[in-house]
């Protein structure tokens, strides 16, 4: 092979896995680029930059994750036959890395930068999520970008009071957690996870662990950089001009901002700090228009006009700047907050359950200015979604959709598809419901649960996670135990540090720690952390998550008191709304299925355009009807029983001579199955002749004496009439 395709290879062993990192292969006209496997999964992933475009004033990063089916040598699904839009696996992927690597630029790096891992093979046994995650890291740790990394991720599982490292897909149905975090050498800058109801001090043990476990990943990186790694961009640390205008924006700003801030109302609030930012933008572009200058040429002209728009850029900057320097600092040294509320402090609650009447179910949470309207909706077996993932497909019978409408804000704009964040909120609500929900044979329901965020400030998410419980209970699921969420966040200066639950959205951009964690009263179910400064003390995460601990069950107390008349204990009701499709389980054996599907399923749909139910039939032989109608689900079994019932010895039937012959005559006992009567036991005495009896097409009565281990089945007429007779 020639030299200039000879790759740099760097090996790591982690929890008995062996994986792979190489440059210099693939790829090598991006700016870094690395492929890691492990097993027979391996993923390309790419880091690009280019110039920004003018008037940047954000990083504008773009991460995609890329599933290609040929990796797993399968087709597309669909009708196309091509890979399209990302799927909503690939996406929660994409914002788990973005929300990693995001805050690890250098401060004014400005170009259009953009990550693509692309799966090249997938075994079904490793997976590749967390290979594209240190794919990630690792390019732009060897690429010219001024990336502060590396950093490297673990998934953590446990099984069995034991921790395992980046377990395989059949480790993790035995798992009672699973953690996905990522960090740097000293701290962990993002978490995320389910568990089933694990107490926070064994989630915090468990990322310790994972911190301490995804130390050899950084130091494979290392080696890596400093074989392949090229030579960092410089990026200038921006300078702020000694004009004196912070001082003159400070005095003209600060006075008022501290009385905005102050305000407890969301809108008025806005509105306050709006006409301060408009009258002092005003006011300082209004000196600079002033000034005397010479506008004798169009270069002039132009140079004034974008020193114009950079000072009210500046100015608006500093304001925001100001604005939360002036939250921040009423937080660290009086403990009181934006809404005047103390650092532990709740806001009001209020819960609404049943208010919508052709809904299954529906909850109505309240918190301060945040509210979800959330609905619960029952189906049949046949409405779980069916997920052809890369490796594997399979069905989802609990699903949970989250909208983010613009109202819920204020704004207007155009709606368009669900987002990236919707999704990414969607999934963590739905993952702290799945531990509790009943199990599929208990309750053969799909269930779909979907959140309308009708206000939002501050931590909509946990708002739809307590609307989720509420509505399934008003739906009748019996879920395990209520799940409640919340939100809490950091401030800190290095020397004084404040734990704030149940977070504002303006806290939540100032502050130092997004930290949401869902649960019951005994544990957690899910966990979403990002961490937005360099590292947090092990104690201080200690008591923001014992913190969050009381919160959760302060609003677990609230829901249950706001819910006593309709919900009691918050405990689902026991009776489903009548618009609720019932549900009745009968198994039959296998194979009887043909008979009720019938050629071409003519047969079943023949039963559900008769009786309005719904019918699902498993290979295993469970037969599931649906009908919100009592009478059409017991008509509906009925059929099906018909179709498939079985012999009993002992049981009399009113049965149909179908076919004679010399030794007996063939009578059929219900649809498609017959028995014979033999000769000697169509009547006391002897028979010469069957016909003497019994003629083709009589109806009469029977009684089934034996079934052999063939399957044919003895009547005897004989016995059927003595035994009618005594009756």
């Amino acid at each position: 092979m020639p030299y200039w395709f000879e790759p740099t290879v760097e090996t790591v062993e982690i929890g008995g896995r062996t994986i792979t990192i190489e440059t210099g292969r693939m790829a090598k006209q991006a700016h870094g680029a690395t492929v890691v496997s492990s097993g027979e999964t391996a993923v390309l992933v790419t880091a690009t930059h280019a110039d920004p475009r003018p008037g940047t004033d954000f990083f504008p990063l773009t991460v995609d994750f890329v599933e290609k089916t040929s990796a797993a040598g399968k087709f597309p699904g669909g009708f196309f036959k091509r890979e399209a839009r990302l799927s909503d696996r690939e996406i929660l992927v994409c914002r788990f890395i973005d929300r990693s690597i995001r805050p690890l630029f250098t401060d004014g790096y400005m170009d259009e930068t953009q990550i693509i891992a692309t799966i090249l093979s997938a075994d079904g046994e490793v997976p590749p999520d967390m290979l594209g995650f240190i794919g990630a890291s690792a390019a732009l740790t060897i690429s010219e970008m001024p990336f502060l990394g590396p950093i490297a991720p673990m998934r953590v599982g446990r099984i069995g009071g034991d921790f395992i490292a980046f377990p395989t897909v059949e480790q993790m149905e035995e798992s009672d957690l699973e953690l996905v975090l990522a960090g740097s050498r000293d701290a962990l800058v993002m978490v995320e996870g389910e568990a089933k109801e694990v107490p926070e001090g064994e989630i915090l043990a468990a990322l310790k662990w994972g911190h301490e476990a995804l130390q050899p990943l950084l130091d494979t990186q290392e080696s890596l950089r400093s074989k392949a790694g090229k030579e960092k961009l410089q990026i200038p640390a921006p300078e702020k001009p000694a004009d004196g205008l912070e001082d003159r924006i400070r005095g003209a700003a600060e006075a008022r901002l501290a009385e905005a801030v102050a305000l407890t109302d969301k809108k008025a609030r806005y509105g306050t700090i709006a006409e301060v930012e408009k009258e002092v933008v005003n006011e300082i572009t209004t000196e600079y228009r002033s000034e005397k200058v010479a506008l004798d040429s169009l270069e002039a002209v132009e140079a004034r006009q974008a020193g114009l728009r950079q000072l009210a850029s500046r100015t608006k900057d500093f304001l925001k700047e100001l604005r939360s320097d002036l939250v921040r600092e009423k937080v660290l040294a009086q403990g009181v907050r934006i809404d005047g509320r103390g650092t532990a402090d709740i806001r009001p609650i209020a819960c609404e359950v049943g208010i919508l009447a052709r809904a299954h179910g529906t909850g109505l949470f309240t918190r301060g200015e945040t509210q979800a309207l959330v609905y619960a909706t029952l189906g049949s077996a046949g409405d779980a979604q069916t997920i052809d993932a890369l490796t594997q497909r399979y069905e989802k019978h609990f699903l949970l959709h989250y909208n983010f409408p613009p109202f819920s804000v204020g704004e207007a704009r155009f709606l368009r598809g669900p987002s990236r964040r919707d999704i990414g909120h969607g999934n963590l609500a739905e993952r702290a419901m799945v531990p509790v929900l009943p199990d599929f044979e208990d309750f053969p329901y799909t269930v779909r649960v979907v959140s309308e965020v009708l206000e939002s400030n501050g931590s909509s998410s946990m708002a739809t996670i307590c609307g989720a419980t509420l509505s399934m209970m008003d739906a009748g699921v019996p879920l395990k135990a209520p799940v409640a969420g919340i939100a809490m966040g950091l401030i800190t200066d290095g020397e004084r540090t404040a734990v704030l639950s149940d977070i504002l959205g303006d806290e939540d951009h100032l502050g130092d720690m997004d930290f949401k964690v869902a649960g019951t009263r005994n544990g957690i179910t899910a966990i979403q952390m990002d961490i937005k400064i360099e590292s947090v003390d092990w104690e201080v995460m200690a008591k923001a998550m014992e913190q969050a601990r009381a919160g959760r069950v302060h609003i677990l107390d609230c829901m249950q008191s706001e819910t006593a008349s309709e919900l009691g204990e918050l405990t689902a009701r026991e009776e489903l709304s009548r618009y609720a499709p019932r549900v009745d389980v009968l198994w039959i054996k296998p194979d009887r299925i043909r008979d009720v599907i019938g050629p071409g399923g003519k047969v079943i749909r023949g039963i559900q355009e008769m009786t309005g139910a719904k019918i699902d039939i498993e290979d295993s032989g469970q037969v599931t009807v649906f009908s919100p109608d009592m009478d059409a689900l017991a008509r509906a079994k009925a059929m099906v029983e018909e179709l498939t019932q079985e012999a009993e010895i002992g049981r009399l039937y009113l049965s149909k001579v179908k076919r004679i012959t010399d030794f007996g005559a063939f009578c059929e006992i219900f649809p498609g199955t017959d028995g014979l009567v033999h000769i000697s036991h169509l009547a006391e005495g002897r028979v010469e002749q069957v016909t003497d009896c019994v003629q083709e097409g009589d109806e009469v009565l029977v009684k089934c004496i034996d079934i052999d281990p063939s399957g044919r089945i003895r009547l005897s007429r004989k016995e059927a009439l003595a035994e009618a007779a005594d009756a």
